[in-house]
């Protein structure tokens, strides 16, 4: 694959210029990983309610940008050209069939801008009875399935009596609906960008209870981590002065007991865990998953996506492996649309002013499945289809008990628009759905197509590899300004109650600045009770 960022001059894993790139960096092949650091154990804070907390509203003042993106080869020299990609091998002009994806069964309104900050991070989870909605700075909501609001909004560091995440509002929220054990995760950093993250585990089933509280402290500040769900521990993946993986003690967190982790590090692009869907756990022992996609130019090799396992016991922790256990050629690929870390990216109709696509990691989540005859991954990312304009690159890899291997991949990229930000999730059934942002403009000003987010779904029983027409969840009506910052990231997951209802989150604007608006939605396939 060719490589369209533009590459600040990097000082870590650097391996020098690139033949024919002139002036292109590239990072080493062989990451040098290190581990396993063991961290001290963290007893929980007293427990509060989720309902007890007093509402929020908003606060009038000027708009700030939260911690950008950190750039793990950020450092001195001169940036590399950006080299717009050819067109993708995978473009498609049509779709499956002539369906279109089905419509929402509910599309309502989350939280907006009460603290006037870009970008919102908007991420969600559906649980048995409800759904749960967190965005920057940092909120937290709790919806029926209805879209009634039942709490919120409200802060996720009043639920701390005391320490640094008591005064935490930096952002990076995540929540995430722990299927195996009906209950509740809840992340943010920890105060003033510690090193660190703050975790709350709910007591019961209801997000509008109370939770056991950890403050962990890591080695480094853990920039866009991401929680993923296994029996033995809840893997967290982050950015740092490489890419890092750890593991929580889930066992213990479950029960409000002291629980400790473990790190490793060194790898060279970031690791997305896995999380668990459907009542079906992994094979008994199975280690946690993560995931990342590596490029040819950038990082060597071939363009692939690299599947890991962190094995932790924990009564030896200081035993816990880190391993690499496949490398999945796929169809090659143009990594990073614009440039490297390049913010200004996609345009918006009517504006000046472009946004960040994210395309240097995997987008959340890595939704895993066990089906009992085989396992299953679903991931997306974003890649340049051509000419710097943003398209979705989507995978579904499979273990039939011989290893993981690639099932299908495409790339979402119809007509002339962007589409980035994406959320994928898999139902009971094998169907898909992806999530995502969408924006641009074909031709006249009728054909405008401010910031809105659609969705598209795949019946199993469709070829490999296509995708349905989109539905739209909410049409944008402007564009945002003043802010290059968007997402940085949506969320797609999977109802428990029926483990076949899609629930989406995204952000759009109807006005144009920085006060962005959340939309929240759900839509099934047909077959599903």
């Amino acid at each position: 694959m060719r490589m369209s960022r533009a590459l600040s001059g990097a000082v870590l894993l650097l391996v020098g210029l690139l033949p024919g790139q002139p002036g292109g960096f590239a990072v080493s092949a062989s990451p040098q990983i290190e581990g396993p650091f063991v961290g001290a154990p963290v007893t929980p804070q007293p427990r509060r309610p989720v309902r007890d907390l007093p509402l929020r509203q908003p606060v009038a003042q000027p708009n700030r940008d939260m911690k950008p993106r950190i750039n793990p080869l950020a450092g001195g020299g001169a940036p590399a050209p950006n080299i717009p990609g050819p067109a993708d091998p995978l473009l498609r002009s049509g779709v499956a069939n002539n369906e279109l994806a089905p419509p929402p069964l509910v599309s309502f309104d989350g939280t907006s801008n009460l603290s006037s900050v870009t970008p919102p991070d908007p991420i969600g989870a559906v649980g048995l009875t409800e759904y749960v909605q967190l965005v920057n700075a940092t909120f937290m909501a709790v919806y029926d399935k209805s879209g009634n609001l039942l709490h919120g909004p409200v802060q996720l560091n009043d639920l701390w009596p005391g320490g640094g995440c008591a005064n935490s509002t930096g952002g990076d929220p995540v929540v995430v609906y722990d299927v195996l054990a009906d209950r509740w995760i809840l992340a943010q950093f920890r105060a003033n960008f510690a090193d660190g993250i703050c975790v709350a585990v709910s007591q019961t089933s209801s997000a509008l209870g109370a939770y056991d509280l950890y403050e962990f402290v890591f080695p480094e500040f853990p920039d866009y981590f991401k929680i993923g769900v296994w029996p033995d521990a809840y893997y967290v993946g982050s950015n740092e002065s490489s890419y890092s993986a750890y593991a929580l003690e889930r066992t213990r967190m479950l029960s409000g007991l002291a629980a400790s982790f473990v790190r490793f590090t060194g790898e060279t692009n970031f690791l997305m865990p896995a999380v668990v869907n459907g009542a079906t756990p992994p094979p008994d022992g199975a280690p946690g998953l993560f995931y990342t996609f590596k490029d040819d130019v950038f990082h060597g090799g071939s363009d692939r996506l690299e599947i890991f396992e962190l094995h932790v016991d924990w009564t030896t922790p200081t035993s816990a492996t880190f391993t690499r256990i496949a490398a999945l050629d796929v169809t090659p690929y143009t990594y990073t649309v614009c440039g490297f870390f390049h913010l200004n990216c996609i345009p918006q109709p009517l504006a000046v002013q472009r946004v960040d696509a994210v395309s240097e990691w995997p987008m959340w989540p890595l939704a895993y499945r066990n089906f009992g005859e085989h396992q299953t991954l679903v991931a997306n990312f974003t890649i340049d289809v051509g000419g710097d304009r943003a398209g979705i690159r989507w995978y579904e890899v499979r273990n039939g008990g011989a290893g993981w291997s690639l099932h299908q991949e495409g790339t979402q990229a119809p007509g002339g628009e962007h589409r980035w930000m994406g959320s994928i999730g898999m139902d009971r059934f094998g169907n898909m759905a992806l999530g995502h942002s969408i924006s641009g403009q074909t031709g006249s000003p009728s054909t405008a197509v401010f910031p809105s987010l659609r969705y598209a779904t795949r019946p199993a029983t469709d070829p490999p590899g296509t995708l349905q027409a989109e539905a739209t969840l909410v049409a944008g009506s402007a564009p945002q300004s003043g802010s290059n910052r968007w997402g940085d990231y949506s969320a797609m997951s999977v109802d428990p109650a029926d483990d076949c209802t899609f629930w989406y989150t995204g952000e759009y604007y109807t006005t144009r600045g920085t006060q962005w608006r959340t939309r929240i939605g759900s839509f099934k396939l047909p077959g599903c009770p």
